[in-house]
């Protein structure tokens, strides 16, 4: 492909907070923020944080950023007696009622969705990349609708909730899809498409504002990027420069396929819904749905979202560095996997908390 400056991008991450003792969520976050930077920020719940990288062009930067906010956090979690994780959903259930942080927002939205509450705990990975405009922002989420699915299963990494195995890989897709202006994004096609399918979701009250748009992919008009929502909050920071990495080198194709006048492929929503669906359930180490509607290996079907993004990962020089991280994921499995793994070997929910809270700051193994 023509070379090019690749695109900026930037990660956010969510973070819970665990008692070390029972696992239960720990509402320690406003006293956490008080003492740690700028760069991070709270969520709905009060056992919620969130980080956020600056703008980064390189992985190496993202990286940086990545591990220190990550070892930051964890050590003011410590000096707190909490445990910081990274994980899709609390593994051990929510209290009742949640501990909501001290925003006017937060109350509507209790008011008006009720239970659906729950969902909002749930613990997302995002990453962000820089668009010369809104048409094209558009654009590129109508190309990489196929691709949804297969990043989900590389970063599903929470099959626990209430002390259980869900059957899920990524049981905070399943809790968040329950929300009504949630789920995969529409094709757009133009500006005005996009505009009305927003209002839509305001009229119809299902989004109290703008930020209420949940979309897996929706543009973040004040920040001038693409924010893709799809991966739970992941086990380890390589993990999540991996997503990054593969995700801005996706976009760096497809402005390209938009640039050269090529159309995104036609994916029916209702294959989609369900290819997201088959992802959430079986994870990296199972099966997943085509864009045919066949069944193969989900691996596959990630192999397959690598090959697309090869040309734009050798562009930026960033192809060694995803192949690395990939080889050593695959060795050791998903979040999910290895989570499943550490439970197995005594059935015990501590062995789980002990994997998280070590991976939240630690690196993949080798």
């Amino acid at each position: 492909m023509r070379r090019g400056r690749p695109p900026t991008f930037g990660v956010e991450e969510e973070f819970l907070l665990l008692h070390p003792g029972t696992g239960h969520p720990a509402p320690h976050a406003p006293e956490i923020l008080r003492q740690v930077g700028h760069a991070f920020t709270a969520e709905l719940a009060e056992f919620q944080l969130e980080s956020n990288t600056p703008v980064c062009r390189t992985a190496d930067e993202a990286h940086r950023a990545l591990t220190a906010a990550r070892q930051e956090l964890a050590e003011a979690a410590d000096r707190r007696g909490s445990l910081l994780v990274s994980t899709g959903f609390a593994p051990l259930g929510l209290p009742d009622p949640l501990p909501l942080t001290d925003k006017s927002r937060y109350r509507t939205i209790r008011e008006r969705f009720g239970q659906l509450l729950d969902s909002h705990t749930a613990a997302g990975c995002h990453v962000h990349v820089g668009m010369p405009d809104l048409a094209s922002a558009l654009a590129v989420s109508d190309h990489l609708r196929p691709h949804l699915p297969a990043l989900l299963a590389l970063t599903a990494n929470s099959p626990f909730c209430g002390g259980r195995d869900t059957g899920h890989a990524s049981w905070r897709s399943v809790m968040w899809s329950r929300l009504p202006s949630a789920g995969p994004p529409p094709l757009h096609r133009n500006t005005s498409s996009y505009r009305q399918s927003v209002q839509l979701l305001l009229n119809s009250g299902a989004a109290l504002d703008r930020a209420m748009v949940y979309w897996l992919v929706r543009p973040a008009e004040h920040l001038s990027t693409l924010e893709f929502r799809i991966a739970d909050a992941t086990g380890t920071a390589e993990e999540s420069l991996l997503l990054a990495l593969l995700i801005r080198a996706l976009a760096t194709i497809a402005l390209q396929d938009v640039a050269e006048g090529r159309p995104p492929a036609e994916l029916p929503d209702q294959r989609l819904r369900l290819a997201l669906w088959r992802a959430a359930h079986d994870g990296l180490e199972g099966d997943g749905l085509d864009a045919d509607g066949e069944l193969v290996p989900a691996r596959f079907l990630v192999e397959k979202l690598c090959k697309t993004a090869q040309p734009a990962l050798e562009a930026s020089g960033d192809s060694a560095r995803v192949d690395d991280i990939l080889s050593r994921l695959f060795r050791h499995g998903s979040g999910a996997q290895r989570q499943r793994r550490a439970h197995e070997r005594r059935h015990d929910m501590a062995d789980v908390l002990a994997l998280l809270a070590e991976q939240t700051r630690t690196a993949l193994p080798d």
